[in-house]
C-alpha cells in the first residue's frame, strides 16, 4: 500500500510541477538571446519537494516541449527550441532537479545549500556548452551573454528555493 502512495504522490507532484515549470516560462524578461525566467526556481523547487524523483517532472517538462506542447519560454515548442540557443539551459534543468534532490535528501543545511547552488551552475554549464556551440561563440562569449546578466536573479532565485525548501522539505 505505501508503494501505491508513493507511486500516486510521484504522480501527483509530476503534474504540478511541470505546470508551474510552464507557468514559471511565461513569467519572463526577454534578454537576447536567453530569457530570464522563472523555470529555473520551480526547478530547484521539484528536487526540493520530489528529492530525487524532481528530475522526473522536468524531463517530462522537455519532452513535453520537443513533442510540440508550447510548454517554453513565452509558448514557444519543439525541437526548434532545444536546438537553438536556449536548448542547453533546457537541457540542464534535467540534472539541476537531480542534483538539488539528492541534496535535500540530506538534513545538513550546507548540504541543501550546497546541492542547490549546484544545481544552478549545471545548469548554466549545460546552457554555455550549447549556447557557445549553437551560436558559434566562444565559452567567454557565451558566459557574458548566457551567465552574466542572471547571476543576481539566480543567487535570488536559490534563495527563494531554500527559503520554501525549508517550510516544505
Amino acid at each position: 500500500m505505501v508503494d501505491m502512495m508513493h507511486r500516486a504522490r510521484i504522480l501527483a507532484y509530476s503534474g504540478t510541477f511541470i505546470a508551474l515549470i510552464a507557468a514559471g516560462s511565461w513569467i519572463s524578461i526577454p534578454l537576447p538571446p536567453v530569457p530570464l525566467t522563472l523555470q529555473t526556481l520551480f526547478v530547484l523547487l521539484s528536487g526540493i519537494v520530489m528529492k530525487r524523483y524532481g528530475a522526473i517532472p522536468v524531463a517530462l517538462y522537455v519532452l513535453l516541449g520537443a513533442a510540440g506542447l508550447p510548454v517554453y519560454h513565452n509558448g514557444t515548442a519543439g525541437l526548434g527550441v532545444l536546438l537553438g540557443p536556449t536548448g542547453g539551459f533546457l537541457i540542464g534543468f534535467i540534472p539541476a532537479a537531480l542534483v538539488a534532490g539528492l541534496a535535500y535528501e540530506q538534513k545538513s543545511p550546507t548540504a541543501r545549500i550546497t546541492g542547490l547552488i549546484a544545481a544552478t551552475v549545471l545548469t548554466y554549464a549545460f546552457g554555455v556548452a550549447w549556447l557557445a556551440w549553437s551560436a558559434s561563440l566562444s565559452i567567454y562569449q557565451a558566459i557574458l551573454v548566457g551567465v552574466a546578466p542572471f547571476v543576481v536573479g539566480a543567487a535570488v532565485k536559490v534563495a527563494a528555493a531554500y527559503a520554501i525548501g525549508k517550510r516544505v522539505a
